[in-house]
């Protein structure tokens, strides 16, 4: 192929070129160690909660809500508001969803799409939690018990995310409370 008269390049090293760049920095290396540690002991808890009363705490949408916390504490995403709020909000639509229209892969796709609106509504948005939302409906907890699990699970993630934000090694967490 001949170069392209207007920038030099071929268009496969414009396309590279495009590409080539656009990644953040890598964090510093403490900072990373911080996050790592921070994810693995809130997580760790959740299942610890999970094995002293039998019940599965650690669901699927809060590993990636540890992830938003300890790996990008500044983002609005990960702020306590958005952690807790989002995730019970997205529950409280999925369980309406399931009463509404049964547990089925349409009711969960309505319901994430559901609690995506929620959450904004309530400017508690938080990406992870519209999974919570599809989990309640494919799953259909019992109500009382899953909204206090989450709550105090949530709870958790943000408890540790505020020992991890006063390392000196991350971003300061929580950046605004509520």
């Amino acid at each position: 192929m001949s170069d392209s008269p207007v920038t030099g390049l071929t268009p496969s090293r414009r396309f590279a070129a495009a590409l080539a760049g656009r990644a953040p920095a890598r964090a510093a290396k403490s900072a990373i160690s911080v996050a790592t540690l921070g994810g693995v002991v809130a997580l760790v808890l959740l299942v610890v909660i999970g094995v002293l009363i039998d019940q599965t705490v650690l669901i699927p949408p809060l590993a990636a809500s540890a992830a938003l916390v300890f790996a990008a504490p500044a983002l609005p995403l990960a702020q306590p508001r958005s952690v807790i709020g989002g995730q019970l909000i997205s529950a409280v639509v999925g369980f309406v969803a399931l009463a509404v229209g049964g547990s089925s892969t349409w009711t969960a796709a309505v319901a994430g799409g559901l609690a995506i609106g929620a959450m904004a509504m309530a400017r508690a948005p938080h990406s992870p939690a519209a999974a919570t939302a599809v989990i309640v409906v494919l799953t259909q907890p019992s109500t009382a018990s899953f909204l206090l699990l989450l709550l105090l699970a949530t709870l958790v993630l943000v408890g540790v995310g505020i020992v991890s934000g006063r390392s000196g090694k991350t971003a300061r967490y929580p950046t605004y409370w509520w």
